[in-house]
């Protein structure tokens, strides 16, 4: 048995591998960035080892040094998680040429799956199910332009290295293909070195399902069921479950058996998911799916396989890296009940889901019977740009999965995160949507999700509490007692005192930095809301704003501290939503631009994110230049 593990990543997934192997008394050494010197991961491990900078390229994907530190300390593998140097055949290899164990696949296998254009023509070979497209060398814009009209669209744009729907682009009709080509390519480049892409046919109402595979040294293979990871937010998984609703045991066998057949053609070790594209526009059948790619490595979403399964895949990983068999063969493997994940993004749900930076203020997630929480933060923690901004994952496992989700949405709902934006409330909607629980979903749900009708949000109850947190700040700043502030200093304070309900006043807040009127009530018992809430309030104090979180929903609390006039001119200073890099300029001084117009593009965690003009008119100031790094509400130009 291996009994220790440098690993070779940060975070939750980091803090996941740790957990297990204490439990198998294995000894865990983690690594760090400048920036990650007190994170969970760090804390959690028996030993922990500065790495480098900040930026992945000089800590988290430093190859060499991270092998040279496992010999160093003596660690007999390293487990490389997901993302980062997870599917780097080079690693693999060189992990191997120096004697430590690499817990995944060997480098052959990790580069038989690693462009998805070889992995397509290998398991056409396998006699795996692939979807009609063009997988070539020719990359010419026009060629594939051309290759596209033959395929049918829409079509889908994929670049053939990496994940994490980077580089990707769905295309309806031959006028949007070049701009479509040509953001996957950049988008490409800049997050896996590698422009080459693919195209495929879209299947119409999909779904995306997976199958959890597992080998050993010695030729064994099971599939450890299936998970649907349909709802996505560009090509981004954001809820996943298992079993898949609808899945018959016919198609789970097939789906199974072609998994295995995908890893045997690569003779592949270790956790492995194969990802399919279904068509869902008339159930589940066993000749309606396609191979899609191999991930070599284990998954995010892997804990609702283990949740209905009752098996642990890191110790899986670590037994197989360990020259043992497999723990179970297919027979001894079976369902129980059903789980539901989501991923917890630092991210504002209301605006494009930018990502959100800054110290989590409260991070507090009940864990009751059946919730689990895979996290790699606490509070105090700083969300940094340097890397993606999930969060946590959080999981539910019940009977059924009516039962599921409606737990899952009780504690999201009694969750509290303040400091940052966080997609709670997206979650929560999500889980809640009468469609998706009664399993009318593929991967375009999301999308319709944001087209159907919805009230705004009542915050008058929001507001109130507001008013109150920010009037009680002004008291104590001032050293004023609340029974002489604005109550009993009055001509009519003798009424008040017969027992009369108090002082009415109105407070102008800022509620997400936008303005709200908050009715408060002073009296001689002190400040209190105008309203009443029929749910608890969370009240969050942090140095820079207060926060309150409502159902899981947090909101920034300010004082008012503009006027509601001008609007129009507002409208003109384009700024950039996010810390990034100024990566793409459509426009000079001068020039005379439509309400619309794509202004410039900013770069962030290596996604594209367009500035567009809210109003027509000229371009009258240029405040940054191209390849500049802006910082977050930063004025990129001006339109009079």
């Amino acid at each position: 048995m291996i009994n220790s593990i440098l690993i070779a990543n940060r975070g939750e997934i980091a803090c996941r591998v740790i957990r297990t192997a204490k439990q198998m008394g294995v000894r865990t050494i983690a690594i760090y960035s400048a920036v990650d010197a007190n994170a969970l991961h760090v804390k959690m491990a028996d030993e922990a080892h500065l790495i480098g900078a900040a930026p992945v390229n000089e800590s988290y994907l430093k190859a060499d040094e991270i092998i040279a530190l496992a010999l160093k300390v003596g660690a007999q593998a390293i487990h490389p998680g997901y993302g980062f140097l997870s599917e780097n055949a080079e690693f693999s290899q060189k992990c191997a040429d120096a004697g430590v164990k690499f817990i995944g696949p060997s480098a052959h296998a990790i580069k038989s799956m690693g462009l998805k254009d070889a992995a397509k023509l290998l398991m056409q070979q396998a006699d795996v199910p692939i979807v009609p497209g063009y997988i070539g060398d020719n990359q010419q814009p026009e060629y594939l332009a051309e290759q596209a009209i033959k395929i049918g669209y829409p079509v889908m744009i994929k670049a053939v290295a990496g994940g994490g729907g980077k580089g990707m682009r769905r295309v309806d009709e031959k006028s949007q293909f070049l701009d479509a080509l040509g953001a996957a390519k950049r988008e490409a480049m800049a997050a896996f070195g590698n422009d080459i892409v693919l195209i495929e046919k879209f299947i119409l109402n999909p779904r995306h399902i997976e199958i959890q595979i597992f080998g050993d040294q010695f030729g064994n293979f099971v599939y450890l069921f299936e998970r649907d990871c349909s709802l996505q937010r560009r090509h981004q998984k954001v809820v996943e479950e298992a079993p898949a609703p609808g899945m018959t045991p016919d198609m789970r066998q097939a789906m199974g058996e072609a998994a295995i057949r995908a890893a045997k053609a690569v003779d592949y070790e270790g956790a492995g998911t194969v990802e399919f594209i279904v068509d869902g526009s008339a159930g589940l059948k066993p000749d309606g799916f396609w191979f899609m790619e191999m991930n070599t490595r284990l998954q995010v979403e892997h804990p609702v396989t283990e949740a209905i399964t009752g098996q642990d895949l890191v110790e899986w990983q670590i037994r197989v890296a360990s020259g043992e068999t497999l723990p179970k063969n297919q027979a001894e493997l079976s369902i129980n009940g059903h789980a539901v994940e989501v991923r917890v993004y630092a991210e504002d749900a209301e605006h494009d889901f930018l990502p959100s930076i800054g110290e989590i203020i409260a991070f507090d997630v009940p864990q009751t019977d059946g919730i689990r929480l895979d996290t790699g933060v606490k509070a105090g923690d700083e969300i940094s740009r340097h890397y993606d901004p999930m969060m946590a994952k959080i999981i539910c496992h019940a009977p059924n999965r009516k039962a599921a989700l409606s737990k899952l949405s009780k504690t999201l709902r009694a969750t509290v995160i303040a400091g940052v934006k966080v997609n709670i409330g997206f979650l929560r909607d999500l889980l809640e949507d009468t469609e998706f629980i009664a399993e009318t979903f593929d991967t375009g749900f999301i999308e319709r999700f944001f087209d159907k009708p919805r009230d705004e949000p009542d915050l008058t109850a929001v507001s109130a509490m507001a008013a109150v947190m920010l009037t009680e700040k002004i008291i104590n700043a001032k050293n004023i007692n609340s029974k002489t502030h604005q109550a009993w200093d009055r001509a009519d304070a003798f009424d008040m005192a017969q027992g009369n309900n108090g002082r009415k006043s109105i407070m102008d807040v800022m509620i997400n930095n936008q303005p709200h009127q908050g009715e408060y009530i002073i009296d001689a018992a002190g400040v209190r809301p105008g309203v009443t809430s029929e749910t608890a309030l969370n009240i969050i104090h942090g140095n820079a704003h207060d926060y309150i979180v409502d159902q899981g929903k947090g909101y920034q609390i300010d004082a008012r501290i503009y006027d509601d006039g001008g609007q129009s001119e507002a409208g003109g200073q384009v700024t950039s939503p996010m810390p990034g890099c100024l990566f793409k300029l459509n426009v000079a001084l001068g020039d005379e631009v439509v309400a619309g117009d794509v202004l410039a593009i900013v770069e962030a965690m290596k996604m594209e994110h367009n500035l567009v003009a809210e109003i027509s008119g000229t371009v009258t100031n240029l405040a940054v230049s191209l390849g500049e790094q802006v910082s977050e509400g930063q004025l990129i130009l001006r339109i009079e």
